[in-house]
Parts: structure tokens; sequence; C-alpha cells
């Protein structure tokens, strides 16, 4: 299956929103659901991708020419590649019938892992959302990453308990989810949490804790000091505040500031193996991708998400050998050209 006929067989079935553009720019859906909007006018995610494409990589093929190896580490796991899926959610809502939250997460956690990459997975206002992804990540034998919102403390440590059960290797909290309009006024409530409460649900995670949705030098040091292992650099794909810089415009701050004291991924509009070099030589540990996992569980299932990633994962090699880095650790800044 290549990645065009992904495209073709997804057309169709994502519902009356998605338009399964050749590229997820963010530009055909603005500010419908399940676009990047969800409030405001949605110009953040078209923001996120032009950003990228206006750093570029600088070619040098004199070097030896020897095997490239993408490999990366994460928490004591070793990944094929240094990219992984991002977490989505209500799926009936924004993406069409074809799967619901419990359905895309059995399929897309499976088959990420057996693609050599692990799967972030979503969490949502049904219970049974969490509980799905984490009995997932539990038969994959913990090669997932459950996602919790930002509810309060007595709903985030019931939600750890099924985190713990599943012996994931890391948890999350989607912490820049409270801007969310569909998390405001609902029991259990949600909203944004101090360093102390956050410092507690590290704590009370028993594993790595990553927290998302980072977008200054300040939050990331707030997070460090919450005792988070990682933080991903996100403004939610451009959802939740207008207004926002792009996440390639704040990355270098953010790995000035906390690199080599944390892990540090980073999302939005990162679209080929290109950007996602790009992210690395900005100083950034590993990527996020999003949408674009849907489109592929959508449009190929397993078939679709494997083909997903081989298409990133060739685009990233075949980068990396034209700028002469043959391991993620040679990819250094000097290898991208910023005007």
């Amino acid at each position: 299956m290549t990645y065009d006929e992904v495209l073709k067989s997804a057309r169709g079935n994502m519902g009356p929103y998605c338009k399964v553009c050749p590229v997820c720019n963010g530009v055909a859906c603005k500010n419908q659901m399940p676009g990047p909007g969800a409030k405001g006018v949605g110009d953040n995610a078209v923001r996120n991708y032009q950003k990228w494409q206006e750093i570029r990589v600088n070619m040098d093929t004199i070097h030896e020419n020897k095997p490239i190896d993408t490999s990366v580490e994460l928490f004591g796991r070793t990944f094929k590649y240094p990219f992984f899926a991002g977490p989505v959610g209500a799926m009936t809502l924004h993406y069409g019938e074809k799967y619901d939250d419990l359905a895309y997460n059995n399929l897309l956690v499976d088959a990420c892992a057996k693609g050599g990459i692990a799967a972030f997975t979503g969490d949502g206002t049904n219970a049974k959302v969490m509980e799905g992804a984490t009995a997932a990540i539990k038969a994959a034998g913990g090669l997932g990453i459950p996602t919790v919102k930002p509810w309060n403390l007595e709903t985030i440590r019931e939600k750890m308990e099924l985190v713990k059960a599943s012996g994931s290797f890391a948890v999350a909290m989607d912490i820049d989810g409270a801007g969310l309009p569909f998390l405001k006024n609902l029991t259990p409530p949600a909203g944004s949490k101090t360093v102390d409460e956050l410092r507690e649900v590290a704590e009370m995670a028993g594993v790595p804790f990553i927290i998302k949705g980072i977008m200054t030098r300040r939050g990331a040091l707030k997070a460090k000091d919450a005792g988070a292992a990682a933080i991903v650099v996100s403004n939610h794909g451009g959802r939740v505040l207008d207004q926002c810089p792009a996440t390639a415009e704040v990355l270098e701050d953010i790995v000035e500031a906390v690199g080599g004291r944390m892990k540090i991924l980073v999302d939005g509009g990162l679209r080929s193996g290109v950007d996602v070099f790009k992210a690395l030589a900005m100083g950034a540990d590993g990527v996020l991708l999003g949408r674009p996992f849907v489109t592929a569980v959508y449009g190929g299932a397993a078939e679709g998400v494997q083909c997903y990633i081989d298409k990133i994962g060739g685009e990233l090699e075949d980068t990396m050998r034209m700028c002469g880095a043959n391991t993620i650790s040679d990819i250094s800044r000097d290898m991208i050209f910023r005007a």
C-alpha cells in the first residue's frame, strides 16, 4: 500500500470536516472541528506548518558512506525512529463513525509498536476512553504513553491506577488541554495546574512524567521544577489559543533553558521526515505527529500506519544521509539554515 493509496482510501471515511489534504497544513479546515481551530480563527496550525517550511537543511555529501542509524532511546526503551504518534481523541465526533476511541487506540498502539515506535493515546470525558487506551497499551507490552487530561487531582489519581496497570513506560498530561472548549464547566472539572499540583501528579505516576503543552522558557522551567522527566513543546495543534507563536519559533529557546536536563519533544505542523530532522537539529530529542496518523488509520488501518511510519522514516534517513549524519546524535544545529 502506498501513501497516496492511504490518502485516497481515507477520503470519504473521515466525516464532514477533514478534507484529507495531501499535506495536513490547516489551510482547508482552519477553525472547523477536527481542524486546528476548536476555538478562534484557527490560524495557529497554519503558522505551525509554515514555520517549519521556512527552515531549510544544509546538504553535505562529503563524508563516510556507511549505513544510517535512525534509532533513539527514550526512558530505557529503544525505538526505530525518533518520532511518535501523538494523542488524538473524540474520534467519532471529529473524524467520522468508522472508528471510536477504543477501536482507534487498539489499532494505533499495536501498529506503532510493531512498526518500531510508540503511540501516545488520548483521554476524554468518557471514562472508557482511558480504560480502553491503557488496555491496548498493556496488550502491547507497555509500549505506549497514555495522555491524561488536566482533570482535578482526584480524577487524575483514578486514571493513574489504570496507567500503572497498563505497564506503560511513561505517562503524559496535555496541560494545554485546559483551553479546550469541551472541557469547560465539566464534572469532573479540568483546568490549569500549579507547579505543586503537577509535582503531586509526577509523584503518583510512578513512571517518567511528560508535560505536553509547553510554549515558553518559563513554562519549561516550571515543568522541570514540577518533576517532569520530559516536555512536549506544543500549542495543542493551534486549537486552544489564537495568536500563539509556532512551535518552531520557540523550540530553540526552550532547548537552551532545559536541554540536557530533561527530554524535549515537539509537535505542531511537522509533516515530513525532513521536518523531523530540522527539529532534532534544533535540539529536540523527538517529535510527535498527530493528525497524519489519523489519516493513516482511517485510510489503511494497521497497513496504513506502517506505510506512514515507513514514509516518514525513509525521508528522515535520506535527509540524514544527504546532510552528513550517520546517527541521530550526529545531527547538529549547523545542518539547518534559518534566514
